[in-house]
């Protein structure tokens, strides 16, 4: 894609949606007012409002998208160095209205986030959220139960045991700490999204967040908003744009305060 935008006379941006897309815009804005960068966060989850099976989880996108999520190498940057990093570790706790989840390694979400900030930042990871416990049971199927060699017999059986549900919550969380003015400082921005009914259809909060994704970059685009050709990333959509944008509005929600995280 690359080599054909370098001479195309029309703008290609890939990875529109929530991650890729909404999380890299959210977490460039907050990192590009920093003097110098230590740490970028990214975490995102779409989740069930009312979790009633061992997983804490319903099917609320792409049953392949989940397992390949769980199952490849998740790229990010450590102690300033580009790496692979396995699927499924690096858990981690936080609470955010008075609710726990956790957070763990998962592929393709960061977009070219890491290229973008490589040389610039010591730490930049993305990690999926869920509720606590899903992990856990998640490497047991795929790597005591091998069933990561066997990924049609695990979307066999997740298609078959976990509901689909319209009754969601996408969650938005990235923190980014750095220098300011000589100081440490950690800034964060944290929402959560809920599902709503759009001209008499009810739709879950990860169509809403995923469409909205992709309408409010091709609306910039249209409006003339972003550059008119070449490769544009997720890092070159001004956020204040985005959220003012009539589709991008979805998001546009008073952050939350988030408290509590730890690692393990």
């Amino acid at each position: 894609m690359r080599a054909l935008a370098a001479t195309a006379s029309t703008a290609f941006i890939p990875q529109c949606g929530l991650a890729p897309g909404f999380i890299t815009i959210v977490g460039y804005d907050l990192a590009k007012n920093f003097d110098q960068l230590q740490d970028v966060r990214l975490r995102v989850g779409a989740l069930p409002q009312y979790p009633s099976n061992a997983l804490n989880y319903n099917l609320t996108w792409s049953t392949d998208g989940v397992i390949n999520e769980y199952c490849e190498p998740c790229e990010e940057i450590a102690n300033g160095e580009l790496v692979n990093a396995p699927p499924l570790e690096e858990r981690e706790e936080f609470s955010l209205d008075g609710v726990t989840y956790e957070a763990f390694n998962t592929s393709g979400g960061v977009g070219t986030l890491c290229e973008t900030l490589r040389g610039k930042v010591r730490n930049l990871n993305y990690r999926t959220i869920r509720y606590p416990g899903h992990a856990a049971i998640m490497k047991a199927l795929l790597q005591d139960l091998r069933l990561r060699e066997r990924r049609d017999v695990l979307k066999d059986i997740l298609e078959h045991s976990l509901p689909t549900t319209l009754q969601d919550v996408v969650i938005v969380f990235v923190t980014v700490t750095g220098m300011k003015k000589g100081r440490l400082v950690q800034e964060t921005y944290a929402n959560k999204i809920y599902g709503q009914t759009i001209n008499g259809v009810e739709r879950s909060a990860i169509q809403l967040t995923t469409a909205a994704g992709i309408c409010g970059v091709l609306d910039l685009l249209a409006t003339k908003r972003l550059p008119q050709q070449g490769f544009i990333r997720q890092e070159d959509v001004p956020l204040q744009d985005f959220l003012a944008n009539r589709f991008g509005r979805i998001y546009a929600m008073r952050p939350q305060q988030v408290f509590g995280m730890t690692g393990s």
